[in-house]
């Protein structure tokens, strides 16, 4: 019986993630191939892109979009640049988590290239541009006019330390 408890609570993370993948539930995005996505800008139509970006509470760094947000058409493919630096004196290891807002524009926000696939090394102090490259499905619904993505920063030593800003079953972080 643990063991079977044990082996249902690992599984539940991934489960818990391919179920956002394909639903776009909580915001996560599809991550396809180009091909799999109808590339031809729509320039009738104008979606307004918001970039948002917040740091994880006691998180040592400085994370801004380069741009507020953009205008885009569907099916055209787009680049923004993220800026993030590390303001200690140590070696740092940071990871992304993205979100959409709304929710139903998630299956139709095709990430090509990302900074939050995978974590990022910094050096002492070290400032980075990490770029993000996208395409909006031309199949995304009339209604949705305005999308707002948005990224938290995370130091990742955070997220295994028993540091006491660090947040233990029972109690709150501080």
């Amino acid at each position: 019986m643990a063991v079977a408890m044990f082996g249902f609570g690992f599984l539940l993370v991934p489960i818990y993630d391919a179920f956002c993948e394909v639903t776009g539930f909580g915001g996560k995005t599809a991550n396809e191939a180009a091909t799999n996505v109808a590339v031809g800008a729509d320039q009738n139509r104008e979606i307004k892109l918001e970039f948002v970006t917040t740091v994880n509470e006691y998180a040592p760094w400085v994370f801004r979009s380069g741009v507020d947000g953009m205008t885009v058409h569907p099916g055209g493919l787009y680049e923004a640049t993220f800026i993030a630096r590390n303001l200690t004196d140590s070696h740092k290891v940071a990871q992304a988590v993205p979100s959409v807002a709304p929710q139903q524009a998630a299956t139709y926000f095709k990430k090509l290239e990302c900074f939050c696939f995978t974590t990022q090394e910094f050096a002492p102090g070290e400032e980075k541009e990490m770029p993000v490259r996208f395409i909006i499905d031309s199949k995304i619904p009339d209604y949705i006019d305005t999308i707002t993505l948005s990224y938290t920063f995370f130091d990742t030593a955070r997220l295994t330390d028993n540091s006491p800003h660090t947040a233990q079953p029972g109690h709150k972080a501080r």
